[in-house]
């Protein structure tokens, strides 16, 4: 339940903590090893009050990475694509860089995350490259490759750094990627508008 600011004051405490609560434990274990009840534990309120609230815990989840997203997509929405890619590559690494240990681990784990990664990395592509009229006149094929091609890269790339111990300082990373993944999305869209 996305909070507003304009309910009750126990609703929005009771959501503090039961998001506080879940953040602290993905950061401890694996998503699939979370349950309902020890997250009620954490928070301090009964399975009934949670379920109020939230069918499962994937709907806890998934709101979650909405909001990240979204917030991401508000500092990209006004970038033009590919023309701003670098622009948008360092404010997703600089973005990235300034959240939570909860969001390393739902961004760079591999397995109990991959599905709620897609819903992300898809909530994101929609809002920036969908917009894109050199984007919009790619083939269904061509976008797809794209699309792979930004993603595997940037979650790649900081996925690696993250696995790395952020041992790069971040401005050297944003460099890296920025020069190899618009490098290629450069010639890229280059070669497609001679073609």
């Amino acid at each position: 339940m996305l909070i507003k600011g304009t309910e009750d004051l126990r609703i929005q405490k009771t959501m503090a903590a039961i998001k506080e609560s879940f953040e602290a434990l993905i950061c401890e274990k694996d998503y699939h090893e979370i349950t309902v009840t020890e997250l009620c534990a954490r928070a301090r309120i009964n399975k009934k009050t949670f379920y109020h609230y939230y069918p499962t815990l994937d709907d806890l989840l998934e709101e979650m990475q909405m909001e990240l997203s979204s917030a991401y997509i508000e500092l990209v929405k006004d970038c033009r694509l590919p023309e701003e890619a670098e622009k948008v590559n360092r404010i997703f690494f600089e973005y990235s860089a300034a959240q939570s240990l909860a969001y390393e681990k739902i961004t760079c784990s591999l397995g109990s995350y991959s599905a709620s990664q897609q819903a992300m990395y898809r909530q994101v592509m929609d809002a920036t490259w969908g917009k894109s009229p050199a984007f919009q006149r790619l083939s269904r094929e061509e976008q797809n490759l794209v699309l792979t091609f930004i993603n595997s890269f940037g979650v790649g790339f900081y996925r690696q750094w993250v696995a790395d111990g952020k041992k790069l300082p971040l401005e050297r990373v944003i460099d890296l990627s920025g020069t190899m993944m618009c490098g290629g999305l450069d010639r890229f869209f280059k070669e497609k508008g001679r073609g």
